[in-house]
């Protein structure tokens, strides 16, 4: 954790903020040798500047770390909140500072490659050549490239095999692609060189003008054949427009109006956040890029500005879906709206289809960030979910669940078992014997199990415990949760507090509130990450209790030996700490270790040798 406070410049720049203006503007924020790491824009300088260099302030890491390097800060005053978000968007891209979002463009280039041959063939490369060949592009994106020459390929049943031809007509039989209909199987020779061509250049025109257009073309062409009574090549025809429209159906965008659109989904995990942009024109999949943006902020600014610098050098499509809200909503619209000079429509979908979509590029989000940490993308998935369903403020990564487990008063324990990102930490996990509580009661167990674990916060020895959870949760309901409650209370801890609610059939059911519950059923991933978490605990705690309590009957065998009770029995146990020690242990180390005579020594043999 970054202590802003080892920042020696703090009152100064506090003081220096008191007597700032609280007209809006933009607020430079330099390092100690001058150079500028943050700018940023405020509809009131004073309060937003003084926001970073108060006392106790709780910020993001990345802003932490960003306060923590102010030696000194610049401001411009502004007529209007738009016109400072216009200078701040100006100055970010004249100085790339730090700690503001910046991205990098990608300086490759793809091409779609037509070859120059009697039989051409669709190809993605890297780079163009002076080679006679038919180029389309440059794209900025390998995705773009590789999957339009994929579907024209599949579309139209191009031929994608190392064949030449006509030289290597009929010398096979036709592949599997010629059976089930992905190639029309040029290998037979049935199809001539002009005929092929003009299959490549629909497949052609298809990857330039999108599938509406190229079904409209093709379906002249088709009565024309018709007309003609070259039934043969109209059939050709009506399969590519089939296939057209099946791939467009593939895609789930058939009868949408999509022309111009842009869906943006964003993922977060930990230290890490990963934006998506999937791009849609011509009512097809366009192009799809993917950003990572490193330690996240607030994720309604977060959003705003990506919007801001994604679009700074390039087209702004007429409509933007969001998978979440952003800040400054009426100046961005504003800001994009005249940048385009026409109106721009940003919109955080609710439902249908553009929900639907939007939702698949939040997954291509966590998919990408899940291959950077190693980290499967439905944990991510689950992990925000459960922020957004419980209004956490961040995206936990370090989850405590615990249980209590007793035979009525006999042996209660309770068990804590910690998921890292999603995931069993079993490093981590504790087991508690209960100390203070004489008779059953599973709030007082719980609130003894959770002061005694948080009691050690700041215990820099165990990992375990000086790890700061960023949500609790407990397997039972709104009780636990309210005596737990006052426990974090009296601690003068703010920690997210939740139970975990099972049915009459011992399955988790909902999350359990200080007042009342939340249903988590129609979240998937988050209710398959709870019931895991539910099972794990109480599988973990039970059978914590299960060995106290064979470890209790044992020790009552024990005392059945002449000249041994409870202190000795208690004490050999605890010298022997495992089952393999005591039955390995030799008459005179037992004798040796709780002092009895032989004939005691040789009675506790014959008990430990029976031990199961």
């Amino acid at each position: 954790m970054i202590d802003v406070n080892q920042n020696k410049r703090l009152p100064y720049l506090r003081e220096k903020t008191s007597l700032l203006t609280t007209e809006p503007g933009c607020y430079i924020m330099k390092n100690e040798s001058g150079k500028i790491i943050y700018i940023g824009k405020a509809k009131n300088l004073k309060n937003r500047v003084t926001s970073y260099f108060r006392e106790n302030a709780d910020h993001l890491p990345k802003v932490a770390k960003m306060v923590s390097l102010v030696y000194d800060y610049d401001f411009i005053v502004t007529t209007s909140e738009f016109e400072a978000l216009v200078l701040e968007c100006s100055l970010i891209k004249q100085y790339k500072p730090k700690y503001n979002i910046l991205l990098k463009d990608d300086k490759g280039y793809s091409y779609i490659k037509v070859t120059n041959e009697p039989y051409p063939k669709l190809r993605a490369v890297l780079q163009k050549e002076d080679d006679g060949c038919e180029y389309i592009g440059p794209y900025t994106s390998s995705f773009a490239v590789k999957q339009a020459v994929e579907e024209a390929n599949k579309v139209f049943g191009l031929y994608t095999c190392n064949k030449k031809f006509p030289a290597d007509f009929k010398k096979t039989r036709p592949c599997l692609n010629h059976h089930i209909k992905r190639c029309m199987g040029v290998c037979t020779g049935e199809f001539s060189e002009s005929q092929y061509k003009a299959f490549v250049q629909n497949a052609v025109s298809y990857i330039k003008n999108g599938s509406v257009k190229s079904v409209e073309r093709l379906t002249d062409e088709m009565n024309q054949a018709a007309e003609e009574l070259d039934f043969e090549l109209a059939a050709k025809l009506r399969d590519q427009i089939y296939a057209i429209k099946k791939a467009a159906e593939n895609q789930r965008v058939v009868g949408l109006s999509i022309d111009d659109t842009d869906f943006i989904g964003v993922a977060v995990n930990g230290d890490e956040c990963c934006i998506s942009v999937m791009m849609y024109r011509d009512g097809r999949l366009f192009d799809k890029q993917s950003f990572f943006i490193g330690q996240p902020e607030e994720e309604r600014k977060l959003r705003t500005d990506f919007i801001l610098r994604f679009y700074e050098d390039r087209s702004i499509p007429k409509r933007i879906y969001l998978d979440g809200e952003f800040s400054d909503e009426e100046l961005t619209t504003q800001y994009l709206s005249e940048k385009a000079g026409r109106k721009i429509q940003l919109t955080v979908p609710q439902r249908g289809e553009m929900l639907r979509l939007v939702t698949l590029a939040k997954a291509n989000s966590s998919e990408k960030l899940s291959q950077k940490i190693g980290i499967k993308s439905k944990y991510i998935s689950a992990l925000e979910q459960l922020r957004d369903l419980l209004g956490l403020e961040k995206t936990p990564e370090f989850i405590e669940c615990y249980d209590i487990s007793n035979l009525a008063s006999e042996n209660m324990v309770g068990g804590m078992v910690v998921f890292k990102n999603g995931k069993p930490l079993k490093s981590h996990y504790r087991k508690f014997t209960i100390k203070t509580v004489e008779y059953q009661n599973d709030y007082a167990c719980m609130q003894e199990v959770l002061r005694r674990r948080l009691s050690h916060l700041d215990d820099k020895e165990d990992e375990s415990f000086s790890t700061r959870p960023d949500l609790i949760f407990l397997d039972g309901g709104k009780g636990h949760v309210n005596a737990v409650a006052e426990v974090l209370k009296d601690m003068s801890l703010d920690i997210p507090l939740y139970g975990l609610v099972k049915d009459s059939k011992h399955r988790t059911r909902a999350i359990a509130t200080s007042g009342g519950e939340i249903s988590v059923s129609r979240f998937k991933e988050a209710f398959n990450l709870i019931t895991t978490i539910q099972d794990e605990v109480h599988r973990y705690s039970v059978d914590f209790q299960s060995k106290k309590h064979k470890k209790k009957t044992f020790a009552s065998e024990l005392t059945t030996v002449r000249g041994v009770g409870e202190v000795k029995a208690k004490k050999l146990i605890m010298t022997f700490k495992t089952k393999a020690e005591l039955k390995s242990a030799t008459k005179e180390e037992i004798k040796k270790a709780i002092g009895v005579n032989d004939e005691a020594a040789d009675a506790l043999l014959e008990i430990i040798s029976q031990m199961k």
